[in-house]
């Protein structure tokens, strides 16, 4: 008989085994890509997470015949609860054999914790939060993910469903390269943007002063996404803590800011597409991953774009194309870049949408966030 049941994870040892599963889960899939052990820790832990300074986790493992078979986390976060006004626990981590019954105890144990804590829905997944990986890819299975990107297996999205969830939203992800970008076509765009606001000036991100571009970052994007779906506010501290991190591999060819009359009014981050880096490490940074990073991460193919935002008064004025284009027109000079992603993009983004498909972008995978009511 088989004997199966999930366990909370408590110990240092538990979360170990709870990080490392998924090393040993994909080992054999041919597009996943290890994500740096560092970086999955750090993820988990309320102490170094600033997230944690407004939410709640509780880990879970689900074994079967004394072997782990997946995973899952229950988080609540109060700041999307106080943006929302509502009573939205969320599920992320979820790492699962094909296995309705297992996959079914996983949502059950992480459904209970969230109603005690009075959540009245599930959402996910969201890992820990919506800043973070999030999302179930569905379509384009064929090629490995970019930067930040989540991958899985395709019977997920089964799992889930079986499960009694019910598809949230839906998240684009676009492919822009050398071949399908319409240059004729971007640059009469941008005439006509820069004809309508002449005083529009372009700069790249100024590493050496890191604190001053971060709270202006951080105050053109909450405006930016205020009114989108599943948007949160970030503190200070969590977006001190992101550009700590993507300091080490931004370009500054690729991450720009819009200002109009020396005012800041959009930016754009391009990220080194490091997963093809990462590819070959298993997860780890040392002894000599990280030289092997910092040696390669010009040397990428592919670009992700993976933040953006328009000052809400500025918006719909071509602003977002013009970043793009800086950015296409960089990596088209670059002898190494040669794709750019451009996500995740809303279903219901149809201004982002557009703008990607202008200039020249290909829908090329599809994510997807699913809810439940409790």
């Amino acid at each position: 008989m088989n004997s199966s049941g999930v366990t909370i994870v408590s110990t240092k040892d538990e979360k170990k085994r709870f990080i490392e599963f998924v090393y040993s889960f994909y080992k054999d899939a041919e597009n996943w890509v290890p994500p740096l052990r560092m970086d999955q820790k750090k993820l988990v832990d309320t102490d170094k997470n600033p997230f944690f300074e407004n939410a709640e986790i509780e880990l879970f493992m689900a074994e079967k015949d004394g072997k782990d078979v997946g995973r899952i986390a229950a988080i609540v976060d109060h700041r999307y609860n106080e943006t929302h006004d509502s009573t939205t626990g969320h599920f992320g981590f979820f790492e699962c054999i094909d296995d309705q019954h297992t996959a079914n105890l996983l949502f059950r144990v992480a459904s209970d914790w969230l109603r005690d804590k009075g959540m009245t829905e599930v959402m996910g997944p969201a890992s820990p939060s919506m800043m973070d990986t999030v999302g179930i890819l569905i379509e384009g299975f064929d090629k490995k993910p970019y930067i930040m990107m989540p991958y899985n297996f395709p019977y997920y999205d089964r799992l889930i469903q079986e499960a009694g969830f019910e598809k949230a939203m839906d998240m684009y992800a676009y492919m822009v390269n050398t071949e399908t970008v319409s240059l004729d076509r971007m640059e009469r765009a941008m005439d006509i943007v820069r004809r309508r606001l002449p005083d529009l000036e372009i700069r790249p991100i100024n590493l050496k002063d890191m604190k001053n571009e971060i709270k202006m970052v951080r105050r053109i994007y909450n405006q930016a996404w205020k009114d989108n779906w599943g948007f949160i506010p970030l503190s200070e501290a969590e977006f001190e803590a992101a550009g700590k991190d993507l300091k080490m591999i931004i370009d500054t060819d690729y991450a720009h800011v819009a200002e109009i009359k020396g005012e800041p009014v959009a930016f754009s981050i391009g990220l080194p597409n490091i997963n093809e880096i990462l590819d070959g490490m298993n997860g780890k940074l040392f002894p000599f991953g990280f030289l092997k990073l910092l040696m390669k991460k010009n040397k990428t193919k592919g670009l992700r774009t993976a933040l953006m935002g328009v000052d809400p008064q500025w918006q719909g004025k071509g602003i977002d194309a013009l970043l793009h284009q800086r950015s296409i027109k960089h990596g088209m000079e670059d002898e190494y870049k040669q794709e750019s992603e451009l996500s995740w993009i809303l279903e219901s983004n149809t201004e982002m949408i557009r703008v990607a498909e202008r200039i020249g972008g290909e829908r090329d995978k599809t994510y997807r966030m699913y809810s439940k009511q409790l």
